[in-house]
């Protein structure tokens, strides 16, 4: 089985009530499909928002990488838009 961290930061860590979790996905498709029995609509609406940036191991994903296959250990991480000044 492939095991992988998904990490959610900022304010997506509130909408999710957790900082991170362990899920079993081999792509990161299988992945959102399994989250969407985790989290209520709502929750998952602001993951997966279009300003929304998913890194796998530190690596930012451009568009055609959301098919990605996951190794056992992969971290995934949630990362909401960033504003400053």
């Amino acid at each position: 089985m492939t095991s992988v961290r998904v990490v959610f930061f900022a304010s997506l860590r509130d909408a999710t009530g957790m900082a991170d979790c362990q899920v079993e996905a081999h792509s990161l498709p299988v992945l959102l499909d399994k989250m969407r029995s985790m989290f209520v609509a709502e929750v998952m609406t602001a993951l997966t928002a279009d300003n929304v940036r998913i890194a796998v191991n530190q690596q930012l994903l451009a568009g055609e990488q959301h098919d990605l296959t996951l190794q056992n250990g992969d971290e995934v991480a949630f990362l909401p838009p960033v504003t400053g000044g």
